[in-house]
């Protein structure tokens, strides 16, 4: 049985006017294809829907019976058909972001508020959790898409380039470091180091001995959370290094920074989706917002 559309709509439409003439103008066809589209029906259903006479036209009692169920089918449609129009034009939607603890309470706050100025009917709900989490949630389907350093990639998750900055140590005001415009990772490490626990860390340390052999990390206490090692540092316990994005976390500890160099250690950042997922209209927006972010950052 291939009830059509075209078949239902011309039904619905006599059934309210109860008049050929109206129902047709209504559905901007001639009354001899309205006409045929309730035949149609007919032979497809196997019943006489209509009551048809030389003064008027009515349901018979098994289009009593069918049109509420044409209807509901119609209006149901209809709303679907509303609702994917409104997320193609972004009046609404959901945007689902993983991202670590750093940059969820630093970057990010301030991307999404500036995404919900321009789309306010779009609603942004960010996961903040560990690194190594972050592709997890994204080829679980948890999330649309995940912002996050470089990691090795699952097959099914695409990583495409966001930006790339160098290190930055950070330390509190007063401390000898503030009086060099750049710190050398030498000078850095004479002073007590608070790091990362886990792969952030271990990476540095890989990257330091292959640039420098002589330059060894080794951290004198290693925290789970950027967060706690700026409190720690806040506490004179220590200098830290970080990425700039970082900078108004950094400034919110009323701590100062200064670049790291000799040598000069970049840090990729990507975006992940997973490749047989299309993002969602609002979700392209969104991660075409923070692009437009990054670029203005000067990140690129």
């Amino acid at each position: 049985m291939n009830v059509t559309l075209r078949q239902m709509r011309a039904f619905v439409a006599l059934a309210k006017t109860c008049s050929f003439t109206d129902a047709a103008a209504s559905l901007h066809v001639t009354q001899s294809a309205l006409s045929g589209l309730i035949k149609e029906l007919e032979q497809i259903l196997g019943v006489q829907v209509v009551n048809r006479s030389t003064r008027k036209v009515g349901l018979s009692d098994a289009g009593r019976e069918f049109y509420p169920l044409a209807t509901k089918i119609l209006q149901d449609l209809d709303g679907a058909l509303d609702t994917m129009a409104d997320l193609k034009t972004l009046k609404r939607g959901l945007v689902r972001i993983a991202a670590p603890q750093l940059m969820s309470c630093s970057v990010l706050p301030e991307v999404i508020a500036g995404f919900k100025r321009q789309y306010p009917e779009i609603e942004v709900r960010l996961f903040d959790c560990m690194v190594e989490r972050v592709q997890t949630k994204v080829h679980s389907g948890e999330v649309d898409f995940g912002v996050g350093p470089e990691r090795e990639s699952s097959a099914d998750v695409a990583a495409t380039l966001l930006f790339e900055m160098p290190f930055v140590v950070v330390f509190p005001p007063g401390h000898p470091l503030a009086a060099l415009p750049c710190v050398t990772w030498d000078d850095a490490l004479s002073h007590p180091m608070i790091a990362l626990q886990g792969e952030f860390t271990q990476r540095l340390r890989g990257d330091l001995h292959s640039s420098v052999r002589d330059l060894a990390l080794g951290p004198v206490n290693e925290v789970g959370f950027m967060t706690t090692a700026f409190a720690m540092v806040s506490a004179g316990l220590g200098v830290t290094t970080c990425l700039p994005y970082a900078s108004a976390l950094i400034a919110l500890h009323r701590l100062e920074s200064r670049p790291l160099v000799e040598p000069v250690i970049q840090r990729k950042f990507f975006a992940f989706t997973r490749k047989d997922r299309p993002l969602s209209p609002a979700a392209l927006r969104f991660e075409a917002y923070l692009n437009d972010y990054v670029a203005g950052q000067g990140w690129t």
